[in-house]
């Protein structure tokens, strides 16, 4: 009799090998179709050992039993990486077809969510500004969610319901303790944590589903759609905000700088006073004339000489910067004109100015009302940044927890046994630690073993499974560095 779990299982390898197949073909055709910017990445911040491989395989006997053998070669005997289990629920499978089409959209929905995760840090970097070296501690990650119900990562036991008024989480473990632990493991050997931030590796080591965002008795496309919507409108209001901000500061920025700057550009109203000018005569007015420091004397000599109608002895140096000099002349207004065409003739700039005291005030009080609003959104924007920026993480580890799932019931079949597990591999070991990996699982599927993942990163629609590197076990890869990558 034939066992259809068997007969899903060989279908979905046959398609990885017909992907890896379109891999090599468009790799011997000479087209450069791996994503630069993803490989770009990869290639200047695996230095910084930000980067952890998020790998699932299939059960033994128990979940336990792969979890030690694994853990056991790549980091008791050889010290390759520090591993975590990474806890998944149990999730509503869905039929063959679903699968397939949601692998394909989830890989768009992880490239979505990690681009909106690190707008938000970018964001966040510009608007703190000179503080931006505070960013680092300001990218947190709420450890939401609920108690590891066994060390199964993805198996098939019913999970027991525990109390929501915290969270549960275990303990921070080294490598060792992580491996001494049973999958018999209760709530009891635990302790009771209340929600709180955490920085993005310790979030990620210690993941736990947050059912109350995204309920697992929801259908996998569902849960899919609510993350989708979720970050949709994180980023539609990222926009508003951030048009907003910077609309504000422009014009701020603007205001200041006609605060400082060339006498021939910058704003004269804090320069002069009520005495320098002639104020309600009908006939007479006053100039403010840009005069360059090499010409002060010509100024001093010939300002009365320009034109008729120019009064004796009117001219006054009110200030100068390393360039020019502000003067003022009085004469008739009827004779402005002409005086302005013959200034411009010798190189004396008249500037356009009409000393009105509400008028200078409202100026004075516009800046400072910029300032002021400046100060009030700052709070408010870095708040929401924060927060939001917490939202799109844990967002994006939930949608990397869901390519796992469908990708591992895909790769082995059903029942669903599988033990997901979160490796941080050391700078150096990185190849051997691949190498391990291969030699482990490399049975699962013997041409992927072959290749080694050494194809290039391309995504054929309707064949693969979403996903740039095809390895004999489910592999993605996770960077949490939000402050460099926000450059690539």
């Amino acid at each position: 009799m034939c066992d259809g779990s068997n007969v899903i299982r060989f279908l979905c390898i046959e398609l990885c090998k017909i992907k890896v197949i379109g891999m090599r073909f468009f790799s011997k055709s000479g087209k450069d179709l791996s994503p630069k910017a993803s490989d770009s990445a990869s290639a200047e911040y695996t230095g910084q050992m930000t980067e952890y491989w998020l790998i699932s395989a299939p059960g033994d006997k128990t979940c336990q039993q792969t979890w030690e053998t694994m853990n056991n070669l790549t980091s008791k005997q050889n010290s390759l990486s520090v591993n975590y289990k990474f806890h998944i629920p149990d999730l509503k499978v869905g039929t063959l077809d679903q699968l397939v089409g949601l692998s394909d959209d989830l890989g768009k929905l992880d490239a979505f969510v990690e681009q909106v995760t690190r707008k938000v840090s970018s964001y966040l970097g510009e608007v703190l500004e000179d503080q931006r070296d505070k960013l680092q501690e300001n990218l947190m990650a709420n450890n939401s969610g609920r108690p590891p119900e066994d060390e199964g990562g993805g198996g098939s036991e019913d999970r027991d319901s525990e109390s929501s008024s915290g969270v549960y989480v275990t303990p921070l473990q080294s490598p060792a303790d992580s491996a001494s632990s049973t999958p018999d493991q209760t709530p009891t050997d635990m302790f009771l944590l209340p929600l709180g931030p955490a920085d993005l590796p310790s979030y990620i080591t210690r993941f736990q589903w947050d059912i109350a965002k995204y309920p697992i008795k929801q259908s996998l496309r569902n849960i899919a759609d609510i993350i989708s919507k979720q970050v949709g409108q994180i980023d539609a209001d990222l926009k508003t905000k951030s048009t907003a901000y910077n609309n504000l500061k422009g014009n701020l920025q603007n205001l200041e700088k006609k605060q400082t700057g060339s006498l021939l550009t910058r704003n004269l109203a804090d320069l002069v006073k009520k005495e320098h000018f002639i104020l309600d005569s009908e006939y007479l007015t006053t100039l403010l004339v840009i005069v360059p420091k090499a010409s002060f004397n010509d100024w001093q000599a010939n300002y009365e000489k320009i034109t008729d109608m120019i009064v004796p002895r009117s001219s006054q140096l009110i200030t100068q910067d390393h360039e020019y000099g502000l003067f003022t002349v009085s004469l008739f207004k009827k004779v402005v004109e002409e005086f302005k065409l013959h200034a411009r003739e010798r190189k004396f700039v008249v500037r356009d100015f009409t000393y009105n005291e509400e008028e200078l005030a409202a100026g004075k009080n516009e800046i400072t009302k910029l300032v002021t609003d400046k100060k009030k959104q700052f709070g408010p924007l870095v708040r929401w940044l924060k927060v939001n920026f917490s939202e799109c993480f844990c967002a994006w580890i939930h949608v990397k927890a869901l390519r796992v799932f469908v990708e591992s019931v895909l790769r082995y079949g059903l029942p669903v046994n599988f033990q997901a597990i979160l490796l941080h591999p050391h700078k150096k070991t990185m190849k051997r630690l691949r190498d391990v990996l291969n030699q482990l699982y490399g049975h699962l599927d013997s041409s992927a073993a072959l290749s080694g993942g050494n194809t290039d990163s391309v995504d054929i629609p309707g064949l693969g499974f979403g996903q740039s590197e095809y390895y004999p076990y489910v592999y993605y890869k996770i960077n949490v560095d939000m402050i460099e990558s926000t450059k690539v």
